[in-house]
């Protein structure tokens, strides 16, 4: 399971085109309905800590996890800013370790992706178990293998920022249904760059992601003793459909 390390530097300039503020009330929304007002939650591959912040807006108690020391760093930075009390764990989600229960634990931005094992998923989900209250629930998003095979892999992605840009090469392996994906970062150094000339600094980072179905993933939450309570076509209380790019997943101890 990769780290973002050169990435992290750069990831919020290019997620700033993701509509937190809508999938952030989805969440709450579906944490609101399993009862879930308030109380201790956990933010399972925290990244950067943009949703942890936001639902320490809506009054939760947010921990945060994640096994970038780089993306820690600047959800430390913003939480010097807005004065919250996160705490922030420095845990691969494998064997994360927490000091007590938690009423929900969350894990969004397909995070789960990069358990590329079944079986290490498994223990996640184990762990999962293990750490909710015994009202509590898991919510989490994961993209579909569908998506892999249909829209994302084989494809390039590109951007360019005046600051940064990136180029983005996927490569999925449909056998092993692994996505690899190649990153190309190019940062201006604000050093070196003087008198209208820009110094770029390249930066390459290779991730895996494994593409997962809602069958497996009902069957690893099983095996792991956990309840299967719903799933939906992300951002929406419809079913997931064949054609379901990510799906939500709610489960229960």
């Amino acid at each position: 399971m990769e780290a973002y390390t050169s990435f992290a530097a750069v990831y919020d300039t290019f997620m700033d085109n993701v509509p937190y503020d809508e999938w952030g009330e989805y969440l709450r929304g579906l944490l609101v309905e399993n009862g879930i007002e308030g109380g201790l939650v956990l933010d399972l591959g925290c990244g950067t800590g943009t949703m942890t912040e936001y639902l320490a807006n809506l009054g939760y108690d947010m921990i945060g996890v994640d096994n970038s020391e780089d993306m820690l760093d600047i959800a430390m930075e913003k939480k010097e800013k807005s004065g919250h009390d996160i705490l922030y764990l420095c845990q691969d989600m494998r064997e994360f370790e927490l000091y007590g229960t938690v009423r929900s634990i969350i894990s969004i931005c397909d995070s789960v992706n990069y358990i590329t094992e079944p079986e290490e998923l498994q223990q996640v989900f184990c762990l999962a178990d293990n750490y909710l209250d015994p009202d509590g629930v898991f919510i989490f998003d994961f993209n579909t293998e569908y998506k892999y095979r249909k829209v994302l892999g084989n494809c390039t992605i590109a951007e360019s920022r005046d600051e940064c840009s990136f180029i983005w090469d996927n490569y999925y392996y449909e056998e092993e249904r692994i996505n690899e994906y190649e990153l190309s970062l190019f940062v201006r150094d604000e050093e070196l760059s003087q008198n209208g000339q820009d110094i770029y600094r390249r930066y390459r980072e290779t991730h895996f992601q494994r593409g997962y179905t809602l069958a497996e993933m009902k069957e690893l939450l099983e095996t792991a003793g956990m309840r299967f309570l719903a799933a939906y076509d992300a951002f929406t209380k419809d079913a997931p459909k064949e054609e379901s790019e990510r799906i939500y997943i709610i489960a229960g101890k």
